[in-house]
């Protein structure tokens, strides 16, 4: 992977640009643009995006066995998937949730894959970071119990203080500024998503604002 800002180009099924294709087209966007990496959601995608763009890729299927359990690469169904993309990171969720054992056997399954670690707290965070996960990323903070309230930089300034591993800025970074101050702070790159390749969400801003000064 890159240093600097990874773009992630998702959509889900219920969402309006959920399209290989389209996720395809973005990425080469987002390449245009600057980005130096991409995050993707799916074999689909992940191999229609190879087509595109030759950037690095960080590669995820969300997929729900459970309610409550964790959904982001949650077994070695979705990590055999992704690594037969060769894909150049594969990420997972590492928090709580999720079966340590699962998480140690990663590497020594696949000792030539690199690994992400999507977390959501300090402590997560410093366990993955034990375990050897080559990135550690804060995707999960905001999204779990044990993680609302918290402040993500100063959660992120923590972790890459007393990590060995690369920390990953992630999770609603949503402004420039807040890109820029994540890799001041020391983050290895900067990942956003909703900001640059959801337009709904982003037109619901604006829409808001509107509406807003229209009352």
């Amino acid at each position: 992977m890159n240093r600097g800002l990874v773009v992630s180009c998702q959509a889900l099924p219920e969402e309006p640009l959920h399209s290989s294709f389209i996720m395809g087209r973005m990425a080469l966007a987002a390449k245009e643009g600057g980005a130096v990496g991409i995050r993707a959601n799916s074999v689909e995608d992940i191999e229609e995006i190879k087509k595109n763009v030759d950037l690095p890729i960080i590669g995820i299927i969300k997929k729900v066995y459970e309610e409550g359990k964790p959904y982001i690469t949650p077994t070695f169904a979705e990590v055999d998937a992704l690594v037969r993309t060769g894909v150049d990171v594969v990420a997972v969720d590492a928090t709580i949730s999720q079966d340590v054992d699962f998480l140690y056997k990663l590497h020594e399954k696949y000792p030539n894959q690199k690994f992400m670690a999507d977390i959501s707290t300090e402590e997560e965070g410093l366990r993955a970071d034990e375990i050897g996960f080559d990135f550690v990323g804060l995707t999960l903070l905001g999204y779990t119990p044990q993680s609302q309230g918290l402040d993500k930089f100063k959660v992120l300034q923590s972790l890459i203080a007393k990590c060995t591993h690369p920390v990953i800025a992630e999770g609603n970074f949503n402004t420039p500024e807040q890109a820029a101050r994540a890799i001041e702070s020391g983050a290895y790159a900067v990942v956003v998503g909703t900001a640059i390749t959801r337009p709904q969400c982003i037109t619901r801003g604006f829409a808001e604002a509107v509406s807003k000064v229209n009352k």
